[in-house]
């Protein structure tokens, strides 16, 4: 399906499970409004990268042209960041979505030097677009849904991925967006094979996203208890997806690194010292948990001699300052069920991250909370019938103020 067609496909209402997150009634101008912003802001954004940055050697796409021929390896990988030398070849220790994303312009050479910049749009943007949807489908009227999906859209590091051709920063859009389709889906139909699909995607992307399937999977089978054969039939449609997602990861690996448990990562070459010395800690290990969560909620920008005399600090910083209308998914609180299930979600995928011996580096903000956002920006639409109203507003243009000054910051 055509982006475009992403987003008016997910306007059109569905019957929700829930009557309280019946989604709206009609496309409005607003709507539209909305959509050519975000495509706007989106190009405007990418010109402005491509100007800055200007076009670069992306290991990715000499991935995909060796990929091609039937190799996954490459000796110009040789020496470079986050490659993995097995008997003598060179390997690119990265998910296969990002491979596949990058394929169909690596087979047109004239689209190669162009390929990271317009993968970063053909995913970030439907994600945006889809915001509008999301929110609506999780409670959020009239002015706060606009609100709420500008956020998403420009006041998240969703925009910050998107527009830069990194291919680090295209698995979070591929991931945000497989997350967004999922979360609209629940607040749907609920078909599980399209849940299981849309998971299994967003695995490809970021491993760590498939451990939302456990608190979905395991209500959606709960709610299917009264009929055995409709139980099995759930579980089923569900997890197929979903394991064959995890076996194609497998044979991934075990074509690249001899196994199907090595994602490269645990071998891989890295040239920065304080992450190394991290990692002889342990990959996934608790003793990372106080470094993640200085980085995720304390960090602050790096001081300079010379005006404005800080600077985002290339190991990412706290949320709060980066995307500080995230708060707002507070408002949700806990009794209701939904939010209950988003609160399990979240903290089960954001484990592995605070778990992991890098938190990222040269990103703005915690680049890794782009696993659990979307399930935050759910909770922000259940909760936004407490808005008091300025206050909240004030937040999210914070937010869009701070991601500017992130895009701006990167780019040159």
């Amino acid at each position: 399906m055509p982006a475009g067609s992403l987003y008016f496909a997910f306007m059109t209402p569905t019957v929700s499970p829930d009557s309280r997150f019946a989604p709206s009634k009609r496309l409005s101008r607003g709507d539209l409004l909305f959509a050519l912003a975000v495509l706007g802001a989106y190009l405007v954004a990418t010109v402005l990268a491509i100007q800055w940055r200007g076009f670069f050697p992306d290991r990715m796409m000499i991935v995909a042209e060796r990929a091609l021929g039937g190799h996954l390896d490459s000796n110009a990988l040789k020496g470079t960041i986050d490659t993995v030398e097995i008997g003598g070849r060179y390997y690119l220790a990265l998910g296969p979505l990002q491979l596949l994303a990058y394929i169909p312009f690596a087979a047109v050479p004239d689209l190669r030097v162009v390929g990271g910049y317009v993968t970063g749009l053909l995913f970030g943007v439907p994600a945006a677009w889809l915001a509008l949807p999301l929110v609506r489908a999780y409670g959020a009227r009239g002015t706060a849904a606009y609100w709420i999906a500008a956020f998403t859209a420009f006041g998240s590091l969703l925009f910050w991925v998107s527009v830069f051709g990194n291919v680090y920063l295209l698995a979070h859009a591929e991931s945000f967006l497989a997350l967004t389709l999922f979360l609209i889906e629940w607040a749907g139909k609920r078909r599980p094979a399209l849940l299981g699909v849309c998971l299994g995607v967003s695995f490809l992307a970021r491993p760590t996203t498939i451990l939302a399937a456990i608190p979905f999977g395991l209500y959606l089978i709960w709610t299917r208890r009264g009929e055995l054969r409709a139980m099995a039939r759930s579980a089923a449609s569900f997890g197929l997806p979903i394991a064959a997602a995890i076996a194609f990861y497998g044979w991934f690996n075990w074509v690249r690194f001899g196994s199907p448990f090595e994602t490269g990562y645990s071998i891989s070459l890295l040239t920065v010292q304080s992450l190394q010395e991290r990692r002889a800690q342990g990959l996934f290990s608790i003793v990372q948990i106080p470094e993640n969560v200085k980085l995720a909620f304390l960090q602050l920008p790096d001081r300079i001699s010379q005006f404005p005399f800080f600077s985002a600090s290339t190991f990412g910083m706290s949320m709060a300052l980066v995307s500080p209308a995230l708060v707002t998914c507070l408002w949700a609180g806990f009794r209701d069920r939904t939010a209950r299930l988003l609160w399990i979600a979240t903290l089960l995928v954001a484990a592995p991250v605070f778990l992991y011996y890098g938190g990222g580096f040269v990103q703005y903000g915690f680049r890794y909370s782009l696993d659990f956002t979307p399930f935050l920006v759910a909770l922000m639409a259940i909760g936004s019938h407490r808005w008091i109203g300025w206050p909240e507003k004030l937040l999210v243009l914070a937010s869009i103020g701070s991601v500017l000054v992130g895009i701006c910051w990167y780019g040159t």
